[in-house]
Protein backbone atom coordinates (compact mmCIF):
# COMPACT_ATOMS: atom_id res chain seq x y z
CA UNK A 1 0.00 0.00 0.00
CA UNK A 2 1.25 3.47 -0.84
CA UNK A 3 2.72 5.27 2.21
CA UNK A 4 0.67 8.40 1.56
CA UNK A 5 -2.56 6.43 1.47
CA UNK A 6 -1.56 4.50 4.61
CA UNK A 7 -0.87 7.81 6.35
CA UNK A 8 -4.31 9.22 5.49
CA UNK A 9 -6.01 6.01 6.59
CA UNK A 10 -4.21 6.25 9.93
CA UNK A 11 -5.31 9.87 10.27
CA UNK A 12 -8.90 8.88 9.50
CA UNK A 13 -8.70 6.03 12.00
CA UNK A 14 -7.44 8.41 14.69
CA UNK A 15 -10.20 10.87 13.78
CA UNK A 16 -12.90 8.23 14.33
CA UNK A 17 -11.36 7.28 17.68
CA UNK A 18 -11.24 10.95 18.70
CA UNK A 19 -14.91 11.41 17.77
CA UNK A 20 -15.85 8.32 19.76
CA UNK A 21 -13.98 9.52 22.88
CA UNK A 22 -16.08 12.70 22.86
CA UNK A 23 -19.20 11.00 21.56
CA UNK A 24 -21.69 12.76 23.87
CA UNK A 25 -20.39 16.19 22.94
CA UNK A 26 -20.26 15.35 19.24
CA UNK A 27 -23.74 13.81 19.34
CA UNK A 28 -25.20 16.96 20.88
CA UNK A 29 -23.47 19.08 18.23
CA UNK A 30 -24.74 16.73 15.52
CA UNK A 31 -28.37 16.94 16.70
CA UNK A 32 -28.36 20.74 17.03
CA UNK A 33 -26.66 21.15 13.66
CA UNK A 34 -29.06 18.72 11.95
CA UNK A 35 -32.05 20.50 13.53
CA UNK A 36 -30.98 23.89 12.15
CA UNK A 37 -30.39 22.43 8.68
CA UNK A 38 -33.76 20.65 8.88
CA UNK A 39 -35.58 23.94 9.51
CA UNK A 40 -33.80 25.82 6.73
CA UNK A 41 -34.14 22.97 4.20
CA UNK A 42 -37.83 22.45 5.04
CA UNK A 43 -38.71 26.06 4.26
CA UNK A 44 -36.67 25.94 1.06
CA UNK A 45 -38.37 22.73 -0.13
CA UNK A 46 -41.87 23.92 0.82
CA UNK A 47 -41.41 27.20 -1.03
CA UNK A 48 -40.08 25.36 -4.07
CA UNK A 49 -42.93 22.82 -4.00
CA UNK A 50 -45.60 25.51 -3.70
CA UNK A 51 -44.07 27.50 -6.54
CA UNK A 52 -43.90 24.42 -8.79
CA UNK A 53 -47.50 23.49 -7.92
CA UNK A 54 -48.65 27.01 -8.74
CA UNK A 55 -46.78 26.93 -12.06
CA UNK A 56 -48.50 23.69 -13.03
CA UNK A 57 -51.90 25.03 -12.01
CA UNK A 58 -51.43 28.28 -13.95
CA UNK A 59 -50.75 26.58 -17.27
CA UNK A 60 -54.45 26.73 -18.16
CA UNK A 61 -54.93 30.32 -17.00
CA UNK A 62 -55.81 32.69 -19.88
CA UNK A 63 -52.92 34.63 -21.35
CA UNK A 64 -54.43 38.00 -20.38
CA UNK A 65 -56.93 39.01 -17.69
CA UNK A 66 -58.58 42.42 -18.07
CA UNK A 67 -59.93 44.29 -15.04
CA UNK A 68 -61.47 47.76 -14.78
CA UNK A 69 -60.22 50.15 -12.11
CA UNK A 70 -61.77 53.27 -10.62
CA UNK A 71 -59.99 55.25 -7.89
CA UNK A 72 -57.60 52.32 -7.52
CA UNK A 73 -60.39 49.81 -6.83
CA UNK A 74 -61.69 47.08 -9.11
CA UNK A 75 -65.11 47.64 -10.64
CA UNK A 76 -67.29 45.72 -13.06
CA UNK A 77 -66.36 45.77 -16.75
CA UNK A 78 -68.97 46.69 -19.41
CA UNK A 79 -69.42 43.93 -21.95
CA UNK A 80 -69.18 46.60 -24.64
CA UNK A 81 -65.42 46.52 -24.07
CA UNK A 82 -65.40 43.16 -25.84
CA UNK A 83 -66.41 44.76 -29.13
CA UNK A 84 -63.66 47.34 -28.79
CA UNK A 85 -61.09 44.58 -28.31
CA UNK A 86 -62.10 42.50 -31.31
CA UNK A 87 -60.22 44.85 -33.60
CA UNK A 88 -56.88 43.81 -32.10
CA UNK A 89 -55.23 41.21 -34.29
CA UNK A 90 -54.09 38.06 -32.47
CA UNK A 91 -56.91 37.73 -29.95
CA UNK A 92 -58.49 34.30 -30.26
CA UNK A 93 -61.38 34.61 -27.79
CA UNK A 94 -62.74 36.96 -25.13
CA UNK A 95 -64.74 35.40 -22.29
CA UNK A 96 -66.56 37.51 -19.66
CA UNK A 97 -66.33 36.23 -16.11
CA UNK A 98 -68.47 37.01 -13.08
CA UNK A 99 -66.88 36.25 -9.75
CA UNK A 100 -66.52 37.45 -6.18
CA UNK A 101 -65.94 36.39 -2.59
CA UNK A 102 -68.69 35.06 -0.36
CA UNK A 103 -68.29 34.96 3.43
CA UNK A 104 -70.06 32.13 5.24
CA UNK A 105 -70.88 33.46 8.70
CA UNK A 106 -71.67 30.00 10.08
CA UNK A 107 -68.32 28.37 9.25
CA UNK A 108 -66.23 31.54 8.99
CA UNK A 109 -65.01 30.43 5.57
CA UNK A 110 -64.52 32.58 2.49
CA UNK A 111 -65.72 31.08 -0.80
CA UNK A 112 -64.69 32.15 -4.28
CA UNK A 113 -67.83 32.14 -6.43
CA UNK A 114 -67.27 32.16 -10.18
CA UNK A 115 -69.55 32.10 -13.18
CA UNK A 116 -68.38 31.77 -16.78
CA UNK A 117 -69.44 30.23 -20.07
CA UNK A 118 -67.10 27.30 -20.57
CA UNK A 119 -68.34 26.80 -24.15
CA UNK A 120 -66.41 29.90 -25.17
CA UNK A 121 -63.24 28.93 -23.31
CA UNK A 122 -60.51 27.08 -25.23
CA UNK A 123 -60.36 23.70 -23.57
CA UNK A 124 -63.52 24.41 -21.57
CA UNK A 125 -65.05 21.13 -22.65
CA UNK A 126 -62.21 19.31 -20.88
CA UNK A 127 -63.11 20.74 -17.47
CA UNK A 128 -64.89 17.47 -16.65
CA UNK A 129 -61.43 15.89 -16.39
CA UNK A 130 -60.70 18.10 -13.38
CA UNK A 131 -63.60 16.62 -11.41
CA UNK A 132 -63.32 13.85 -8.86
CA UNK A 133 -66.99 12.96 -9.34
CA UNK A 134 -70.04 14.36 -11.06
CA UNK A 135 -70.10 16.41 -14.24
CA UNK A 136 -69.97 20.01 -15.25
CA UNK A 137 -73.58 21.19 -15.74
CA UNK A 138 -74.83 21.98 -19.21
CA UNK A 139 -74.20 25.59 -20.25
CA UNK A 140 -77.95 26.25 -20.25
CA UNK A 141 -78.58 24.59 -16.88
CA UNK A 142 -79.32 26.94 -14.00
CA UNK A 143 -79.36 26.18 -10.27
CA UNK A 144 -76.36 23.77 -10.31
CA UNK A 145 -72.93 24.25 -8.78
CA UNK A 146 -69.52 22.58 -8.96
CA UNK A 147 -67.56 22.94 -5.73
CA UNK A 148 -64.03 22.33 -4.46
CA UNK A 149 -62.91 19.86 -1.83
CA UNK A 150 -62.80 22.49 0.92
CA UNK A 151 -66.35 23.69 0.21
CA UNK A 152 -67.59 20.09 0.24
CA UNK A 153 -65.97 19.55 3.64
CA UNK A 154 -67.76 22.58 5.10
CA UNK A 155 -71.05 21.52 3.49
CA UNK A 156 -70.67 18.01 4.91
CA UNK A 157 -70.09 19.44 8.39
CA UNK A 158 -73.34 21.35 8.11
CA UNK A 159 -75.12 18.14 7.17
CA UNK A 160 -76.82 19.57 4.08
CA UNK A 161 -77.04 18.35 0.50
CA UNK A 162 -77.86 21.74 -1.04
CA UNK A 163 -75.58 24.75 -1.22
CA UNK A 164 -77.51 27.69 0.22
CA UNK A 165 -76.17 31.21 -0.25
CA UNK A 166 -77.56 34.65 0.51
CA UNK A 167 -77.88 37.59 -1.86
CA UNK A 168 -76.94 41.11 -0.66
CA UNK A 169 -80.60 41.70 0.32
CA UNK A 170 -80.41 38.51 2.50
CA UNK A 171 -82.76 36.57 0.25
CA UNK A 172 -81.65 32.95 -0.03
CA UNK A 173 -80.85 30.95 -3.12
CA UNK A 174 -79.96 27.23 -3.21
CA UNK A 175 -77.97 25.17 -5.69
CA UNK A 176 -77.68 21.45 -6.31
CA UNK A 177 -74.18 19.96 -6.26
CA UNK A 178 -73.42 18.76 -9.78
CA UNK A 179 -69.76 17.90 -9.27
CA UNK A 180 -66.72 18.17 -7.02
CA UNK A 181 -63.24 19.15 -8.17
CA UNK A 182 -60.40 16.65 -7.76
CA UNK A 183 -57.86 17.08 -4.93
CA UNK A 184 -55.09 17.56 -7.50
CA UNK A 185 -56.53 21.00 -8.32
CA UNK A 186 -56.89 22.11 -4.69
CA UNK A 187 -54.46 24.99 -4.98
CA UNK A 188 -57.00 26.72 -7.26
CA UNK A 189 -60.32 25.04 -6.49
CA UNK A 190 -60.41 24.21 -2.77
CA UNK A 191 -62.63 27.19 -1.94
CA UNK A 192 -64.18 27.53 -5.40
CA UNK A 193 -67.88 27.44 -6.35
CA UNK A 194 -68.59 27.44 -10.10
CA UNK A 195 -72.07 28.59 -11.14
CA UNK A 196 -73.89 29.53 -14.31
CA UNK A 197 -72.90 33.11 -15.24
CA UNK A 198 -76.45 34.35 -14.70
CA UNK A 199 -76.66 32.61 -11.32
CA UNK A 200 -73.43 34.29 -10.22
CA UNK A 201 -74.67 37.64 -11.54
CA UNK A 202 -77.93 37.17 -9.62
CA UNK A 203 -76.12 36.18 -6.41
CA UNK A 204 -73.92 39.29 -6.39
CA UNK A 205 -76.60 41.56 -7.93
CA UNK A 206 -74.35 42.49 -10.83
CA UNK A 207 -76.37 44.21 -13.60
CA UNK A 208 -76.73 42.50 -16.96
CA UNK A 209 -74.26 43.75 -19.50
CA UNK A 210 -71.51 43.86 -16.86
CA UNK A 211 -68.85 41.38 -15.80
CA UNK A 212 -66.19 41.23 -13.10
CA UNK A 213 -63.38 40.86 -15.62
CA UNK A 214 -62.63 39.66 -19.13
CA UNK A 215 -60.47 36.67 -20.03
CA UNK A 216 -58.49 37.24 -23.21
CA UNK A 217 -57.06 34.21 -25.01
CA UNK A 218 -54.22 34.88 -27.46
CA UNK A 219 -53.45 32.75 -30.51
CA UNK A 220 -49.66 33.24 -30.39
CA UNK A 221 -47.99 33.17 -26.97
CA UNK A 222 -45.10 35.28 -28.28
CA UNK A 223 -47.47 38.20 -28.89
CA UNK A 224 -48.96 38.36 -25.39
CA UNK A 225 -46.91 41.36 -24.25
CA UNK A 226 -47.62 43.23 -27.50
CA UNK A 227 -51.37 42.61 -27.29
CA UNK A 228 -51.36 43.55 -23.59
CA UNK A 229 -49.80 46.93 -24.45
CA UNK A 230 -52.39 47.52 -27.17
CA UNK A 231 -55.23 46.75 -24.74
CA UNK A 232 -53.78 49.11 -22.13
CA UNK A 233 -53.56 51.86 -24.73
CA UNK A 234 -57.07 51.25 -26.07
CA UNK A 235 -58.67 50.97 -22.61
CA UNK A 236 -56.68 53.21 -20.23
CA UNK A 237 -59.11 52.66 -17.33
CA UNK A 238 -58.28 48.95 -17.16
CA UNK A 239 -55.58 46.84 -15.56
CA UNK A 240 -54.05 44.27 -17.88
CA UNK A 241 -52.61 41.19 -16.16
CA UNK A 242 -50.66 38.60 -18.11
CA UNK A 243 -50.16 35.01 -17.07
CA UNK A 244 -46.47 35.70 -16.52
CA UNK A 245 -47.29 38.51 -14.09
CA UNK A 246 -49.67 36.29 -12.16
CA UNK A 247 -47.01 33.58 -11.92
CA UNK A 248 -44.49 36.10 -10.60
CA UNK A 249 -47.04 37.25 -8.03
CA UNK A 250 -47.36 33.70 -6.71
CA UNK A 251 -43.58 33.41 -6.50
CA UNK A 252 -43.31 36.69 -4.61
CA UNK A 253 -46.08 35.70 -2.20
CA UNK A 254 -44.56 32.31 -1.41
CA UNK A 255 -41.09 33.84 -1.18
CA UNK A 256 -42.34 36.52 1.22
CA UNK A 257 -44.07 33.96 3.41
CA UNK A 258 -40.95 31.81 3.43
CA UNK A 259 -38.84 34.81 4.40
CA UNK A 260 -41.25 35.75 7.17
CA UNK A 261 -41.17 32.21 8.50
CA UNK A 262 -37.38 32.20 8.36
CA UNK A 263 -37.31 35.33 10.50
CA UNK A 264 -39.34 33.41 13.08
CA UNK A 265 -36.39 31.00 13.27
CA UNK A 266 -34.06 33.80 14.29
CA UNK A 267 -33.61 32.32 17.76
CA UNK A 268 -32.40 28.97 16.41
CA UNK A 269 -30.19 30.59 13.79
CA UNK A 270 -28.72 33.00 16.35
CA UNK A 271 -27.98 30.11 18.71
CA UNK A 272 -26.14 28.33 15.92
CA UNK A 273 -24.10 31.46 15.09
CA UNK A 274 -23.14 31.84 18.75
CA UNK A 275 -22.17 28.19 18.86
CA UNK A 276 -19.98 28.50 15.75
CA UNK A 277 -18.36 31.65 17.12
CA UNK A 278 -17.61 29.88 20.39
CA UNK A 279 -15.95 27.07 18.43
CA UNK A 280 -13.86 29.60 16.50
CA UNK A 281 -12.73 31.43 19.64
CA UNK A 282 -10.43 28.59 20.68
CA UNK A 283 -10.04 24.99 21.80
CA UNK A 284 -10.57 23.53 25.23
CA UNK A 285 -7.48 22.87 27.43
CA UNK A 286 -7.89 19.13 26.82
CA UNK A 287 -7.85 19.60 23.06
CA UNK A 288 -4.82 21.87 23.24
CA UNK A 289 -2.98 19.33 25.37
CA UNK A 290 -3.81 16.61 22.85
CA UNK A 291 -2.42 18.70 20.01
CA UNK A 292 0.78 19.38 21.96
CA UNK A 293 1.29 15.69 22.72
CA UNK A 294 0.78 14.81 19.06
CA UNK A 295 3.40 17.37 18.02
CA UNK A 296 5.88 15.98 20.56
CA UNK A 297 5.27 12.52 19.10
CA UNK A 298 6.27 13.82 15.69
CA UNK A 299 2.95 14.78 14.11
CA UNK A 300 3.15 17.68 11.70
CA UNK A 301 0.86 20.71 11.72
CA UNK A 302 -0.72 19.54 8.45
CA UNK A 303 -1.57 16.18 10.04
CA UNK A 304 -3.29 17.86 12.99
CA UNK A 305 -5.23 20.11 10.64
CA UNK A 306 -6.25 17.04 8.66
CA UNK A 307 -7.62 15.43 11.83
CA UNK A 308 -9.68 18.50 12.73
CA UNK A 309 -10.85 18.83 9.14
CA UNK A 310 -12.07 15.25 9.03
CA UNK A 311 -13.74 15.63 12.43
CA UNK A 312 -15.61 18.74 11.31
CA UNK A 313 -16.45 17.26 7.92
CA UNK A 314 -17.83 14.04 9.39
CA UNK A 315 -19.97 15.84 11.97
CA UNK A 316 -21.15 18.59 9.63
CA UNK A 317 -21.60 16.24 6.67
CA UNK A 318 -23.64 13.75 8.66
CA UNK A 319 -25.72 16.60 10.12
CA UNK A 320 -26.28 17.97 6.62
CA UNK A 321 -27.41 14.58 5.28
CA UNK A 322 -29.69 13.93 8.26
CA UNK A 323 -31.17 17.43 8.19
CA UNK A 324 -31.88 17.45 4.44
CA UNK A 325 -33.25 13.90 4.49
CA UNK A 326 -35.55 14.71 7.40
CA UNK A 327 -36.68 17.89 5.62
CA UNK A 328 -37.51 15.98 2.42
CA UNK A 329 -39.44 13.32 4.36
CA UNK A 330 -41.25 16.04 6.29
CA UNK A 331 -42.31 17.86 3.12
CA UNK A 332 -43.14 14.91 0.87
CA UNK A 333 -44.61 12.34 3.25
CA UNK A 334 -46.04 14.63 5.95
CA UNK A 335 -47.01 17.57 3.69
CA UNK A 336 -44.83 19.97 5.72
CA UNK A 337 -47.33 19.80 8.58
CA UNK A 338 -45.10 21.88 10.90
CA UNK A 339 -44.67 24.88 8.63
CA UNK A 340 -47.32 24.73 5.91
CA UNK A 341 -49.89 26.88 7.79
CA UNK A 342 -47.38 29.74 7.75
CA UNK A 343 -46.84 29.46 3.99
CA UNK A 344 -50.36 28.52 2.82
CA UNK A 345 -52.31 31.10 4.83
CA UNK A 346 -54.81 31.65 7.61
CA UNK A 347 -58.06 30.86 5.80
CA UNK A 348 -60.56 28.38 7.27
CA UNK A 349 -60.52 26.52 3.95
CA UNK A 350 -56.99 25.45 3.15
CA UNK A 351 -55.98 23.49 0.08
CA UNK A 352 -55.07 19.88 0.83
CA UNK A 353 -51.85 19.97 -1.16
CA UNK A 354 -49.60 17.07 -1.96
CA UNK A 355 -46.21 18.72 -1.99
CA UNK A 356 -43.58 17.06 -4.16
CA UNK A 357 -40.56 19.31 -4.63
CA UNK A 358 -37.99 18.58 -7.28
CA UNK A 359 -34.60 18.39 -5.53
CA UNK A 360 -32.23 20.89 -7.10
CA UNK A 361 -28.49 20.81 -6.54
CA UNK A 362 -28.33 24.61 -6.32
CA UNK A 363 -30.66 24.74 -3.30
CA UNK A 364 -28.76 22.07 -1.35
CA UNK A 365 -25.43 23.61 -2.35
CA UNK A 366 -26.58 26.95 -0.94
CA UNK A 367 -27.57 25.30 2.35
CA UNK A 368 -24.26 23.41 2.40
CA UNK A 369 -22.19 26.55 1.87
CA UNK A 370 -24.16 28.46 4.49
CA UNK A 371 -23.91 25.82 7.19
CA UNK A 372 -21.17 23.21 6.66
CA UNK A 373 -18.39 25.50 5.41
CA UNK A 374 -18.63 27.95 8.36
CA UNK A 375 -18.54 25.01 10.74
CA UNK A 376 -15.43 23.61 9.05
CA UNK A 377 -13.74 27.00 9.34
CA UNK A 378 -14.74 27.21 13.00
CA UNK A 379 -13.15 23.79 13.56
CA UNK A 380 -9.92 24.07 11.56
CA UNK A 381 -8.86 27.64 12.35
CA UNK A 382 -8.51 27.17 16.15
CA UNK A 383 -6.62 23.92 15.56
CA UNK A 384 -4.24 25.71 13.21
CA UNK A 385 -3.58 28.38 15.84
CA UNK A 386 -2.83 25.79 18.51
CA UNK A 387 -0.75 23.61 16.20
CA UNK A 388 1.38 26.60 15.20
CA UNK A 389 2.52 27.12 18.80
CA UNK A 390 5.61 25.06 19.81
CA UNK A 391 4.62 22.01 21.84
CA UNK A 392 6.92 22.90 24.76
CA UNK A 393 5.42 26.37 25.03
CA UNK A 394 1.87 25.02 24.89
CA UNK A 395 2.54 22.42 27.59
CA UNK A 396 4.32 24.88 29.85
CA UNK A 397 1.34 27.24 29.67
CA UNK A 398 -1.10 24.58 30.90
Amino acid sequence: MDSGLRKHLNILDYTLLSLWRRRLKNLSILLVFAGVIFLVASFELVTQALTETADRALRNVPEITLQRLSAGRQETVPLTYMERLRGIFGIREIVPRVWGYYFDEVSGANYTVMGMDRRRMPGGKEMDLALARGDMPDPEERGAAVIGQGVETVLRQKGGSLLSLFRPDLSQVSFEIAGVFAPATDILTSDLIVLHPEDARDLFRIPSGMATDLLVYVANADEVSTIARKIATLLPDTRVLTRTQIRKTYQVVFGWRSGFASVCLLTALTAFVIFAWDKASGLSPEERREISVLKILGWETADILAIRFWEGLLVAGLAFVLGCTAAYVHVVFYDASLFRPVLVGWSVIRPDLRLLPTPELANFLLIFCGSVLPYLAATVIPAWRSASVPAETALSGM
